[in-house]
């Protein structure tokens, strides 16, 4: 998967721009860390080091203006589990420009992806249940999730006392 570009029914409409989604590339690396430490600094996500951006860049797509595809204005992640799960990480849109669709349109890119890989669910922790509801995540508890909990949470500040939701989607 190269490249999206989007219809006019979507943020590219609202926004008077076209946009594209296409995979992270090494310089924009720094671009996604703002982006996701800006939400992580109000605790709306979990922080990210470079570190840990570089070592899991080939699981990011980002937004951009397809004039200006070195500007990020969103990014996502879909991280592999297992032959038949992945999660949704890491999604973030410049504040700016948030509620304009851009996420929507991360999405979209990444639940494609895993379909193209044959992945047959796929979740996310959230604070922001009724956007993810709009794709068909439904809600389930934590330990529905063991490869998460017991692969990432435990090494996560918020183990036992986690307030994201848990949603699932089957592809």
């Amino acid at each position: 998967m190269s490249e999206i570009t989007h219809s006019p029914h979507s943020a590219s409409q609202s926004l008077g721009l076209a946009l594209i989604v296409r995979k992270a590339r090494l310089a924009d690396a720094g671009e996604i860390s703002k982006l996701i430490n800006y939400y992580a600094e109000q605790q709306r996500m979990l922080p990210k080091t470079l570190l840990q951006i570089y070592e899991n860049l080939r699981d990011y797509s980002v937004a951009c203006e397809s004039s200006v595809p070195e500007r990020v204005l969103g990014c996502g992640a879909l991280h592999i589990y297992w032959e038949n799960l992945a999660e949704i990480r890491a999604l973030a849109v410049a504040p700016e420009l948030k509620g304009k669709g851009i996420g929507s349109l991360i999405v979209e890119h990444l639940l494609s992806e895993a379909r193209s890989l044959g992945i047959a669910q796929v979740f996310c922790f959230t604070y922001e249940p009724r956007f993810f509801s709009r794709f068909g995540f439904v809600q389930v508890e934590h330990n529905a999730m063991p490869l998460k909990v017991y692969n990432e949470c435990f090494h996560c500040p918020k183990f036992n006392k986690c307030d994201e939701l848990a949603m699932v989607l089957y592809l």
